[in-house]
């Protein structure tokens, strides 16, 4: 395996969803992702119920999954108490080994998101991560990296020294998120290239149909982590709204098409690829966007 994908359908993509997903589907979702062979898979979010009702079931999700042990389940928390409460699962047997904490690069969007200065979120962060007591693997996400809705272009070297806090708060593996798809292959690699000290990891959407263009780009700078969503779903809580046009992922299936033409193993199994993709498409009743969904697999990998 060349690159470690982290599946998000069941949490990133979920959150867009304005309808509730029954808990037992998720559960069917998250364990077909795993035995597809994805060393990550995002499971759920510790998030305030009346805030994002799509995860008021997150425990009770995670307790009734079947687990791999190759597999790190993710679950999103928002400040101390979701950390807290993953504690919790966890001394029960049942929670996430990997959680992640989120600031956003610019003031603006900070308060848009997570209603906090960039200053209490990091403050934030700083008491999330001494809660954790080191007992799940932590992962950083920087908002906006590329480019933010309200303050547009955003300084890439603010975007390096949210690493560096990251990495001092003992936050080893850090993703960089292109909100709102405005990233290029050249700011793509400019910005990897100055990346020292974590496992950098690529979030990309899809906006301007220039996901996957990045995501190589991101891979010839050295970058070999990378999120992704099947059908490309995903973006932003359904209640949370900003940016021009679609701000979904980039689609799992045309990613992993798109690294195994190339040469680049990435550990799925490709016989099971798109029925995952179809299965997908059926929890949410509706065609998703993944492109090779309708072509078919590049056939001459």
């Amino acid at each position: 395996m060349d690159v470690t994908l982290c599946e998000c359908f069941a949490r990133d993509g979920l959150q867009h969803e304005p309808g509730f997903v029954p808990t037992a589907t998720k559960r069917a979702l998250v364990e077909r992702f795993a035995a597809l062979g994805f060393p990550r898979v995002e499971a759920t979010s510790y998030s305030n119920p009346k805030v994002v009702p799509q995860f008021a079931d997150a425990s009770e999700l995670l307790r009734t999954l079947e687990r791999r042990t190759s597999v790190h389940y993710k679950a999103t928390c928002a400040n101390v108490k979701a950390v807290e409460r993953a504690l919790e699962d966890l001394d029960a047997g049942v929670g996430a080994n990997e959680i992640s904490l989120l600031v956003s690069a610019t003031r603006s969007h900070s308060k848009k998101n997570l209603n906090r200065t960039r200053g209490e979120q990091w403050d934030n962060i700083a008491e999330m991560a001494r809660a954790a007591k080191g007992r799940f693997r932590l992962v950083g996400t920087v908002s906006v990296a590329f480019g933010c809705p309200f303050e547009g272009k955003v300084d890439p070297g603010v975007v390096v020294a949210d690493v560096e806090k990251f990495a001092e708060l003992g936050v080893k593996h850090v993703a960089l998120g292109d909100t709102i798809g405005t990233a290029t292959p050249s700011s793509v690699r400019e910005l990897f290239s100055k990346i020292k000290g974590v496992t950098p990891i690529a979030h990309f959407h899809d906006s301007r149909g220039t996901g996957l263009v990045n995501y190589v780009a991101a891979y010839e700078a050295g970058v070999r982590w990378f999120d992704s969503s099947f059908g490309g779903v995903g973006g932003h809580p359904a209640k949370v709204k900003y940016g021009d046009g679609f701000t979904g992922n980039v689609c799992t299936e045309d990613l992993v098409n798109l690294f195994e033409s190339m040469g680049i193993s990435t550990g799925i199994n490709l016989d099971g690829l798109l029925a995952t993709a179809e299965f997908c498409e059926q929890t949410l009743g509706r065609e998703l966007y993944g492109r090779v969904t309708r072509s078919g697999l590049t056939p001459f990998r």
